[in-house]
């Protein structure tokens, strides 16, 4: 890890800081006070430029477009030779294409065929389009009712030399490594990728591959986790199953912490006789919370080991993914110098289901929202919502998100719903 990164700062009563319970929006703008981008940058191809984000603005070196062109087929003409009623007549001088322009002058009477994007010959102020004239042999008849610079992008106009096309904390897209090679820039500075280093804890889990024994299941966590730390383009240390072993846990935990910026685990923060995570992380760092008050997801700690910052996970699966979408995500993009980070789409829709749901807590519960064939918007729920179901996530496309005062919802009523399709 190359950036510095200070303590946690204290958080006081005045705070309204509750660690055993922790409201939803508190806890991500506590977590978002402590967070501070990586610093180090790294000069790539912009063929291996996706996904990953500028650490310095791209600044053009050139006009865009270059030249005075046309934004249409048609001719060039000097508005003078037009006339505002009835029509003009014009001898056809040449044919401007694009990348192959019309080198004279045009004069007096003439006009210049020429082709989407081809460079407007000097002398020329208008475009007219095919479809407005009357060509024949070399003279073409154009009405009037035209207007000067119609047709014509002008050289600068989308983007002037020397001016960002992209500035720095921008993700890049695909659009965006078009429009680097638009420029004839074929390397960009970008920040170096988070390092993240996961491993899930207890001794009833075992790997994908192995044959588990009575009591023990296979750790689907560290898989969900791996995907969607690649969809959101981290380095991934992978650290496998630590035992419930105080020993092994408090290595794996440095382990992790000297070499990652982000660790986190899932599993071993709920209270219970097995679960030494709480008091290693007294000892090797900080603990800023360790409850939130939500379902599923409850069972959320957050604070730091030595520099990195440490994510406790719940064990339950589909806890696991709540708690990454709505808090390890967008803290992982900060970290990453990603900015502005775009919230996760939500709007309000009637809900077909009915809802239990008792007041004291946000709940986030999985649905799938439809579009029927009048266009009108809806959602359901995907079923039962236990935190251990992991289909329900799979069969999910949204959040179906209720507020902490909310109670039961009946059916037909508006709910709030978060997309998080394609997010990641």
């Amino acid at each position: 890890m190359n950036e510095p990164a200070a303590s946690l700062p204290a958080i006081s009563c005045a705070d309204d800081y509750d660690p055993n319970s922790m409201a939803v929006g508190k806890a991500r703008e506590v977590i978002s006070r402590f967070l501070s981008p990586v610093t180090t940058a790294e000069r790539v191809h912009i063929r291996a430029a996706l996904g990953r984000v500028l650490a310095q603005d791209v600044i053009s070196p050139l006009d865009v477009p270059a030249h005075d062109n046309s934004a249409m087929d048609g001719y060039a003409v000097r508005i003078a030779d037009l006339k505002a009623d009835g029509q003009a007549t014009f001898k056809v001088a040449g044919t401007a294409f694009a990348g192959v322009p019309f080198s004279g002058t045009l004069k007096t009477g003439e006009c210049v065929r020429i082709m989407t994007g081809g460079v407007v010959p000097a002398g020329a102020d208008t475009i007219v389009m095919q479809e407005h004239v009357e060509a024949k042999g070399d003279q073409v008849t154009i009405g009037g009712g035209h207007k000067k610079g119609q047709n014509l992008r002008r050289a600068g106009e989308d983007l002037k030399a020397g001016e960002p096309a992209l500035r720095r904390g921008q993700v890049l897209r695909p659009a965006e490594i078009g429009l680097i090679a638009s420029l004839g820039i074929p390397e960009v500075m970008v920040y170096r990728r988070l390092r993240v280093a996961f491993f899930s804890t207890g001794d009833e889990l075992v790997s994908v591959g192995t044959l588990p024994k009575e009591g023990q299941i296979y750790d689907s966590n560290r898989y969900t986790i791996h995907g969607m730390l690649t969809r959101l383009g981290c380095e991934i240390i992978d650290m496998g199953v630590v035992r419930d072993d105080p020993q092994l846990l408090e290595q794996a935990f440095q382990e992790a912490a000297a070499t990652a910026d982000v660790v986190i685990t899932s599993g071993g923060v709920s209270v219970g006789e097995a679960d030494f995570v709480k008091d290693l992380l007294n000892k090797l760092g900080e603990v800023v919370f360790w409850k939130i008050a939500m379902k599923p997801g409850r069972p959320l700690a957050y604070g730091k080991i030595g520099k990195a910052h440490f994510f406790g996970l719940p064990g339950n699966p589909v806890s696991v993914m709540v708690t990454f979408y709505q808090f390890v995500r967008d803290a992982l993009l900060k970290l990453s110098g990603r900015d502005p980070i775009a919230p996760l789409p939500a709007f309000r829709v009637p809900c077909t289901s009915s809802l239990k749901k008792a007041p004291g807590r946000t709940e986030f519960q999985r649905g799938v929202l439809t579009q029927d064939a009048t266009g009108n918007w809806s959602v359901r729920v995907t079923g039962e919502q236990g935190s251990g179901i992991l289909r329900s996530m799979s069969e999910a496309n949204c959040f179906i998100i209720l507020s902490t005062d909310q109670g039961n919802v009946a059916p037909g009523a508006l709910v709030e719903v978060q997309v998080m399709e394609g997010v990641i």
